[in-house]
Parts: C-alpha cells; sequence; structure tokens
C-alpha cells in the first residue's frame, strides 16, 4: 500500500530534522520526504496537521511474556499495546519459559511477530545456559541466529568468574552484554528503596550500594577484557556519575533507564500501592534528579518502558509478597514529554532517547527518518490531553502506576514497516 502523510512537523533527531513536511510510503519503505516523487499514487492521506511526525519509537526492555507466561501477556497483545505507544521496535528480554536460549527460541519469537506484524521483535538472548547463571550459552550461535545482544535478565550469576568469561566470549564475537547491575548479597530479599520511607512502613530495604556496588564489579570487568556493556534500567544517581566518568575514559559502555524512573520516588510507595512495588525499586528524589540530568546530558543515551505486565492477582498481595514491574509500553512516549514540559531537555533530545539514540547503541538501522529505510513512524498530538485508565490499555496488564494520571501528547497513527498498525479512535 501506498500511504502519504501530510501536512506534519517532521522531527528526526538523527537527521536533526525539524521542518513541515510531507512524507511518502511505498510498499514498506520510506521514499520521499517532501514532494511525492514522479508517478506515485497515494492509497491512502494521512492528514498530520498539528501534529508531530517522528519515527518509531525503539524500547530497549519489554518483558512479552511468551512463551510461559500468556496469562500476564502474550506477542499478540503486547505489540499491540507496543503499537498504541508509537513503539515499532522492542527488544524482548530472555526470560520467558523456557527462556530464550537456543536458535529455535529465537526463530519462535522472530516469527510469531512476523506473523502479527504490529511492532518489530528483536531479542536478547540467554547469557548463560537455562539462565541458571552456571555455563554459558552458545553465544556466537545465538549471533547467528539473530538475538541482538545477551543478556541474564534479572537472573543472578554463579560468580565474578562467570561474568569475566561471558564478558571475554562475548568480546570476541563482537557481542554486546546487557547487564543489570545488582549485588544479590547486599540486595537481601529487599523490597524497596532502604531508606526513610521503607523504615517508617517496615519494609525489607535495598541500599543503592547494591546497584553502585555492581556497577563498580561491572565496568572494572569490562574494561579487563574490553567488552562492549550496556547497563540496563538505573536507578541509583551514582550510578549514572560512574558510568559518566567510564565514558570519559573511553570504555565501551552505555546506559538506559526506565521512564518511570524519571518521574517516580521512593515517596511514593506510601501507603503500600504495590503498583509502585519496582526493581530495582523507586529511590530517592536526589537520584532521580540525577538520573534526569544523565538523560538530559546523554550520559544515558536511551529512554525505556522495562515493560513488565501482570495479571490482577500479582498486584493484590502485600507489598512484599506482589511481584514488582508495571505495564509501561503505553506509557512510554507521554512520560518522556513530560521531562520536556517540566525543562528537563529539548524535544529533539527526548525524542533521541527513544528512537535513534536506543537503536545506535545497538546498530540498528531503525528510530530514524530517511528515504531507503523501513517506513516506522509514529504520529502525535502534542497538545492533546488524555489519562490513563485501565479499560484503555490494550496491554495484558493493566498494572502501572500512572493510572488516572493525566498526561498530555497522544498517539494518534503508528506506521510499522509501511502498515498502518494503529490509529486512535
Amino acid at each position: 500500500m501506498n500511504i502519504s502523510i501530510i501536512g506534519g512537523r517532521v522531527i528526526d533527531p538523527a537527521s536533526n530534522t525539524d521542518a513541515t513536511l510531507n512524507l511518502h510510503i511505498k510498499d514498506e519503505t520510506l521514499i520521499a520526504m517532501g514532494d511525492a516523487p514522479n508517478g506515485f499514487s497515494a492509497d491512502q492521506t494521512i492528514d498530520a496537521a498539528g501534529k508531530i511526525v517522528c519515527p518509531g519509537l525503539v524500547d530497549m526492555a519489554a518483558h512479552l511474556r511468551e512463551p510461559g507466561h500468556t496469562a500476564k501477556g502474550t506477542l499478540a497483545s503486547e505489540t499491540l499495546a507496543a503499537a498504541k505507544g508509537g513503539i515499532t521496535t522492542l527488544i524482548c528480554t530472555p526470560d520467558t519459559e523456557p527462556c530464550i536460549d537456543s536458535p529455535a527460541d529465537i526463530e519462535f519469537i522472530h516469527r510469531m511477530a512476523r506473523k502479527l506484524c504490529q511492532a518489530r521483535v528483536l531479542t536478547a538472548a540467554a547469557m548463560t545456559q537455562g539462565l541458571e547463571g552456571k555455563q554459558l550459552a552458545s553465544m556466537a550461535t545465538l549471533r547467528n541466529s539473530g538475538c541482538v545482544a545477551v543478556s541474564n535478565a534479572r537472573r543472578p550469576l554463579a560468580n565474578t568468574l562467570v561474568e569475566r568469561r561471558a564478558l571475554e566470549y562475548a568480546s570476541t564475537f563482537s557481542m554486546t552484554v546487557f547487564l543489570h547491575p545488582e549485588d544479590r548479597h547486599l540486595k537481601a530479599g529487599g523490597c524497596a528503596h532502604e531508606g526513610a520511607v521503607a523504615t517508617r512502613l517496615g519494609l525489607p530495604g535495598i541500599p543503592s550500594a547494591a546497584e553502585t556496588v555492581a556497577v563498580a564489579r561491572d565496568l572494572a570487568l569490562a574494561e579487563h577484557t574490553g567488552a562492549r556493556i550496556h547497563f540496563c534500567t538505573l536507578s541509583a544517581g551514582t550510578s549514572a556519575r560512574m558510568i559518566s566518568e567510564a565514558k570519559k575514559a573511553k570504555l565501551a559502555v552505555s546506559a538506559d533507564v526506565a521512564a518511570h524512573q524519571l518521574h517516580l520516588t521512593e515517596q511514593d510507595i506510601d501507603g503500600f500501592d504495590a503498583q509502585c512495588h519496582l526493581e530495582p525499586p523507586l529511590r530517592t528524589l536526589q537520584d532521580r534528579d540525577a538520573l534526569r540530568r544523565a538523560v538530559a546530558d546523554g550520559t544515558i543515551a536511551a529512554i525505556c518502558s522495562d515493560h513488565q505486565p501482570h495479571e490482577p492477582d500479582a498486584k493484590e498481595a502485600p507489598f512484599p509478597e506482589s511481584q514488582p514491574g508495571l505495564s509501561g509500553l503505553e506509557t512510554l512516549l507521554a512520560l518522556t514529554l513530560r521531562l520536556v514540559d517540566e525543562g528537563v531537555m529539548p524535544l529533539n533530545d527526548a525524542l533521541a532517547r527513544i528512537t535513534c539514540g536506543p537503536a545506535d547503541l545497538l546498530n540498528l538501522p531503525y528510530g530514524r527518518l530517511a528515504e531507503g529505510l523501513p517506513a516506522d513512524i509514529c504520529i502525535f498530538d502534542p497538545e492533546a490531553h488524555w489519562t490513563l485508565a485501565s479499560e484503555s490499555m490494550l496491554s495484558a496488564g493493566k498494572n502501572s502506576p500512572f493510572l488516572g494520571w493525566e498526561f498530555k501528547g497522544k498517539v494518534t497513527h503508528t506506521v510499522f514497516n509501511g502498515h498502518l498498525v494503529y490509529q486512535a479512535d
């Protein structure tokens, strides 16, 4: 199908484009920006006047639950939610059941996603067999099967020697290693940030040192092995400072932060709100502000959703027994735009953190608008106000601390690979 998107404000952070332009799509490809090519005839025209047209969003951390946990979500439900959120490329975490540690597992995910044709699903494969943290997975085979990174998700490694061997193996094949920095001994069964709020509520705490000690260890091993490492979903301001210093020392290191960590703090768990039981936990206002500064200056080059859908029962237990995580695909853009409204960073930079920023970290040709590239496009109304309600969410998981929040900036259309996959009512 040929599609023309007419009269929108086109913002492409990768090329610093910010202009009123028409876009023209033929089959799966963006073929022209500006005037239509000679002989081009659109089968469908989208009026984008008053709206912003940007690259489809790239999300580096989405727990899609299938296979194994389909009561929480399926590839069908979660890629549909991604389309509603303007997300066209997702990195699937390997902690499915069975976990993604073989070519067959990767092919299952990719084949299902291609059949659904709602978003591009890429895979981070398991670093260790069965994610058990002991024996290394066959990373070269997994890379050849199409994974974009290796990760042990949030499962602990047996010891630092296993991590060293994993980084050496990955470095040999120029693979990126996703790390969730957490010292399990310092975590010690905690469920909230170790601070005044957790103390008052009587909740077992997780000190920020549980993250920062792990970051220091991982940076030391990355320097020793020469591996390319990426820190996932940071929560502590000190972590950002350490990564900034490592980047200045020319280590091959990058990081992302979940959108909710840039807005919520430990104060939000008051009242034992299980929707705010997250992993890593919400930390202090000082941590939040330090993470905001790191995102603004580019130390943290990507904002992710850290999407973790759950069935309702998972959040109905007492806070410590409830399952951590939130459903974040449908609020990724809105929470990022809120940073612009609050003066944290300009719009171009904010959009870069959810488009070309994460794509560039993995050398992916997505998250940008250019002739000849796949037509992945998000169109949103920057002035539209909307309220997040569980009944309007397309994700199977309705677990979000942002239910009832009013947001500004609403996705009206999502085009994935040249197909209109979402259109607001």
